[in-house]
């Protein structure tokens, strides 16, 4: 571990809360950790996915509201709970030194992990705290900790709002009728270099491709990536 952050009090500290949470999930009949250990300080990208080290991290198991979603509180306001879901992330983690456990690989070439901050596990804080859903499209590990998200009326619960995987659903549909070949997938070149907005971005309404400066549609997340090309992150 070359992380010039690394401290290695600190690291056995969350290393220990996190093979309590790892070693909970392997007796409910989850498989146990696979690769490596990813150690050092943090970047919250959004409400589930973090850099680490150089590596982008998704948080197994769960998916939080996308940076520009709104939720309604439970008088019919609308709340940014995306934008919320990301404080809501740095917040569990604080100053700590975050500890991952590499679980494979997504399509896009993220790490799957389970992490922790300190005491805290980060996957399940995040659905424990109403901030995030139990994706269970993937994995069963964190539906009893979403119902009683849900009975508590914590975070997204406590009024209306749709899960994330539908509301990605409904903006690349609207996106999609309106991109160049069903493209959706915005190119931008900008001081931060070269950036995809997906149909559900924040800034995506503003963003303007310009074909001439090498700005350019793409029509998946992939392409995105196996051109060189990332995603922007949440501030």
């Amino acid at each position: 571990m070359n992380d010039p952050s690394f401290n290695s009090g600190r690291f056995g500290h969350a290393a220990g809360a996190l093979f309590l949470f790892l070693s909970a999930f392997q007796a409910a009949g989850a498989p146990g950790p696979g690769g490596h250990d990813i150690v050092g300080v943090a970047r919250v990208v959004d409400g589930d996915t973090i850099d680490v080290g150089g590596a982008r991290i998704r948080l197994e198991g769960i998916d939080a509201p996308e940076t520009g979603q709104s939720c309604q509180t439970a008088d019919g306001h609308a709340w940014a709970c995306g934008k919320a879901a990301s404080e809501k992330l740095r917040a569990l983690i604080g100053k700590s030194t975050v500890s991952c456990w590499d679980r494979g690989r997504d399509k896009y070439d993220r790490v799957l992990a389970y992490c922790s901050a300190g005491d805290v596990a980060l996957n399940e804080a995040m659905v424990a705290s109403g901030y995030a859903w139990a994706f269970v499209k993937y994995s069963s590990a964190f539906v009893a900790v979403e119902e009683a998200a849900r009975a508590a009326r914590a975070g997204v619960w406590q009024g209306v709002a749709q899960a994330p995987w539908d509301y990605r659903a409904g903006a690349w549909q609207v996106a999609e009728s309106a991109a160049p070949k069903g493209c959706a997938i915005k190119g931008n070149i900008s001081d931060q270099g070269y950036i995809y907005h997906l149909p559900w971005s924040p800034w995506y309404a503003k963003v303007r491709i310009d074909t001439s400066r090498g700005e350019r549609w793409f029509c998946s997340e992939a392409e995105a990536i196996n051109a060189g090309w990332r995603p922007v992150a949440a501030n």
